[in-house]
């Protein structure tokens, strides 16, 4: 294992924060840091200057590296407070480092709801538009009619209606999407209709998906990930500091050090804030903490339970197969990463993301 930890300005105290329902009211922390976008500098901050009890880093440690994680990274305040690396990358070598590049998996969906909000912002599409506007006529087996009734918010929102009683929910094929309910009426955590967003961003920029990140979010943060074709998905794939970097933004609402990126406060708020009734603990292809009930990727039931509730409640979470996480808490300045292989054989590994932030609440508590 290979690991460092260095400084974090001034500590908060886990767990003992109060604050508004709406967490995009936060301030930004004022004297965040961000990294050199064309520069292989980051600066470090150490846990002992927060009064973090660094007697706990060991155990955290040893319960990432035992559930199969490559990378994990703590930010506060834009510096790296922890960073640590375990096993193989990708081809299987035992040297999985700040260089090794990992996917996303459905982590990259909170990417994309914010290049959705960007597009919108330049004027290329509205998410209160039919999806057929821009996937055209036919993108679904469903009637012209009830095929409008779905917009570009339901696919943020994971209320497309569509049946999810098929058998590959990753199918884009107009035959795999059919109808299960009207647009709205419907929760259901459905693959298909989110990966379509990809192609819905590139009809209406008028460029393919990967020159778009490239363009408005690259460019700017200094990411050097791209998206992958596999199957019927489109995967993100980078390294842990670039996902770092993009909680960074998504922690400073949307800004780059003095560059807005997403600008559109409106959009951002609704992003990371209830999206819907159907399932709270949902916004736009985020998932949030501290609600009072929330409905998992794969089961259509809903439980009156929080995301995490080991966690800090306003917790707003990129989740994905295999345990990729890319978190932020704006109470606290933390952005909190981790990348690696399936600690279990759940869709998402939520008992697994819960025990974690036991585990590291355990270093942030002095």
């Amino acid at each position: 294992m290979k690991y460092k930890f260095a400084l974090l300005g001034a500590f908060i105290l886990y767990g003992c924060v109060t604050y508004d329902e709406n967490i995009a009211d936060f301030p930004s922390p004022p004297t965040i840091y961000f990294p050199p976008k064309d520069a292989d500098l980051w600066e470090s901050i150490s846990p002992n200057e927060l009064g973090w009890n660094t007697a706990k880093l060991s155990e955290l440690f040893a319960y990432l590296e035992s559930n199969n994680t490559r990378a994990f990274i703590v930010l506060k305040d834009g510096k790296i407070a922890i960073e640590a690396y375990f096993g193989k990358n990708v081809l299987g070598n035992d040297s999985f480092d700040k260089e090794s590049r990992w996917y996303w998996a459905s982590a990259g969906k909170v990417l994309t709801a914010t290049l959705v909000g960007i597009a919108q912002q330049e004027g290329l599409l509205r998410i209160d538009d039919p999806t057929s506007d821009y996937l055209g006529s036919g993108w679904t087996s469903m009637t012209a009619e009830r095929e409008r009734l779905i917009t570009v918010r339901n696919q943020l929102t994971m209320t497309t209606g569509l049946s999810y009683q098929i058998n590959d929910l990753d199918c884009t094929l107009p035959a795999c999407l059919t109808y299960g309910s009207d647009a709205g009426n419907q929760w259901y955590y459905h693959n298909a209709p989110y990966t379509l967003l990809g192609k819905v961003v590139e009809n209406a920029a008028g460029m393919g998906y990967n020159e778009y990140t490239r363009r408005k979010i690259h460019s700017v943060t200094g990411m050097s990930g791209q998206w992958v074709t596999q199957g019927f998905n489109q995967i993100y794939w980078s390294t842990a500091r670039d996902m770092a970097r993009f909680g960074l933004l998504i922690l400073n609402k949307g800004t780059w050090g003095t560059t807005e990126v997403l600008s559109d406060t409106g959009y951002y708020t609704q992003m990371i804030q209830t999206s819907q009734d159907l399932n709270p603990s949902y916004g736009y292809l985020w998932w949030l903490n501290g609600k009072g009930s929330i409905r998992f990727p794969g089961l259509p039931n809903l439980f009156n339970l929080p995301l995490a509730d080991n966690a800090p409640r306003d917790l707003v979470a990129g989740l994905g197969k295999d345990g990729q996480f890319v978190e932020i808490v704006p109470s606290q300045g933390l952005v909190v990463v981790r990348m690696g292989s399936a600690p279990d054989n759940s869709l998402v590994p939520i008992l697994f993301h819960n025990e974690m932030w036991e585990k590291l609440g355990l270093v942030i508590i002095p």
